[in-house]
């Protein structure tokens, strides 16, 4: 049952095909640190590909056929990305679903102050974190400032050489005594996660003197006041660029690889395979890791009211039409594993843990000890795309998500699920999950796009 290393049979062209794929990775997660810059990004991909914005179909009074590419966005959040079959849609769609938001910090709304002549940012975390890891580590600010008259202003700073950067400050360990007998979950407080965004005095002022320089400068840079923080989407992330890591360069050190190295590759498959008689689909969505809540969640009805207009376009809409095309679908949720770790062998247990190496990973169920708020995916289902796997020689593996009584988590799957499709979880295995820097293996991000191909030609 001990499942092989994918490395140790990789012939040079797949591994030229590997290098070229993970060049193309560590890319989009420069670009694409927040939800909007990653839809962005993606949108200019697919119109690369050929495909179409629904909206301007619908427009047009265009009528969908087979071949047909088309994509829609929600709030500059979430995306999904369809491609008609030549088989009726009623008969279902090859899904690939993922998430491309991350954990990190936001900036309230009322956020700056000053005190003892330091500017400081007040922050709200976004996610599960572990809020000690976030401090004096270098950080970027990236997000936007919405002004009253509807002008957008794009926040990107720290990323560049010349640009500055940011951090939360720590009590130095010669002082800590009282800090380092806390527990972890509190020796750092999440009100204690403020940046720190200034220390030079506006000369002239009487008070606020620092705080009045930063206004200044934000005035100057970007032409915001302080009122406009109020309606501002602003997220604090590691700065710094994606890394090969290791000697061999074998792994990925970067933010925001939970979950976009799913995202990043069912995208990929998505662009390049262009043969299945059944009609495609990449959905890229947000708040995954808040419990997939709002507008741009899983949880919206984003999802099903474009399948909606895409019957409509075909001109074979009906609520029937919609729920059997649903219902009929079948779905790789695709979220990252948790690898496994030598050095917290502990917390895992072996035999159904995910290794690096070893290729793409599909858990039958995810949720917390007794499987609660877990989807548990049809025997028949995994029957089936073992196939599908085995036949187009991806390398896979099975895994849980940790001990049983230690933890555990969800992802998109069980929202989907509803639908009654067959639905199950798969992805990659990272190292520090929800960490600033997390790490992947090559091998399994190459493994993983394999097997999304694979899906959406035979599922």
């Amino acid at each position: 049952m001990e499942r092989k290393n994918a490395w140790e049979e990789y012939t040079e062209e797949e591994i030229r095909e590997l290098e070229g794929l993970c060049k193309g990775y560590r890319e989009f997660l420069d670009g694409g640190k927040t939800e909007r810059e990653c839809v962005t990004r993606i949108v200019s991909m697919a119109e690369q590909a050929g495909y179409k914005n629904i909206d301007q179909i619908r427009k047009n009074k265009e009528q969908l056929k087979e071949g047909d590419k088309v994509y829609s966005v929600c709030m500059k959040k979430s995306i999904v990305l369809y491609r008609i079959g030549k088989k009726s849609i009623e008969e279902g769609m090859n899904i690939l679903g993922a998430h491309i938001d991350s954990p990190r910090l936001d900036i309230k709304q009322n956020p700056l102050y000053e005190e003892q002549n330091f500017a400081y940012l007040d922050t709200h975390y976004y996610g599960g974190i572990k809020k000690y890891q976030w401090v004096t580590i270098p950080l970027a600010i990236h997000g936007v400032v919405v002004k009253k008259d509807g002008e957008v202003v794009e926040i990107i700073i720290g990323e560049k050489e010349e640009e500055p950067v940011f951090c939360i400050t720590d009590l130095l360990v010669h002082l800590s005594g009282e800090q380092l007998d806390k527990k972890a979950r509190t020796v750092i407080e999440g009100e204690k996660l403020d940046i720190l965004f200034g220390s030079r005095p506006l000369q002239g002022e009487e008070k606020d003197k620092v705080k009045n320089q930063v206004l200044k400068l934000l005035k100057e840079s970007y032409g915001i006041e302080e009122e406009d923080f109020l309606s501002a989407e602003l997220e604090v992330v590691p700065a710094g660029k994606a890394r090969e890591s290791g000697i061999d360069k074998s792994m990925i050190m970067a933010y925001g690889q939970d979950d976009r190295v799913c995202a990043y590759t069912s995208l990929i498959a998505m662009l390049e395979e262009n043969t299945s008689d059944t009609t495609s689909c990449c959905l890229l969505v947000d708040k995954e890791e808040i419990g997939s809540v709002g507008a741009t969640g899983m949880r919206s009805h984003f999802f099903e009211n474009t399948v909606a207009e895409l019957l409509d376009a075909m001109g074979i809409y009906s609520e029937l039409t919609l729920r059997r095309t649903l219902a009929n679908s079948r779905m790789l949720s695709s979220d990252v594993s948790a690898a496994f770790d030598p050095s917290y062998a502990s917390a895992f247990e072996k035999k159904n843990a995910a290794y690096f190496g070893r290729g793409m990973v599909f858990n039958k169920f995810t949720g917390s000890r007794g499987k609660s708020g877990s989807n548990d995916a049809n025997a028949e289902y995994i029957a089936k795309l073992r196939k599908i796997m085995d036949e187009h020689k991806v390398y896979y593996q099975t895994a849980e998500l940790g001990k049983v009584d230690l933890g555990g988590g969800g992802t998109i799957a069980y929202i989907l699920s509803l639908y009654g499709m067959e639905v199950i979880d798969s992805g990659v295995a990272v190292l520090n999950m929800h960490a600033p820097w997390e790490i992947t293996s090559k091998a399994d991000i190459y493994e993983a796009k394999k097997g999304y191909i694979a899906f959406l030609k035979d599922a």
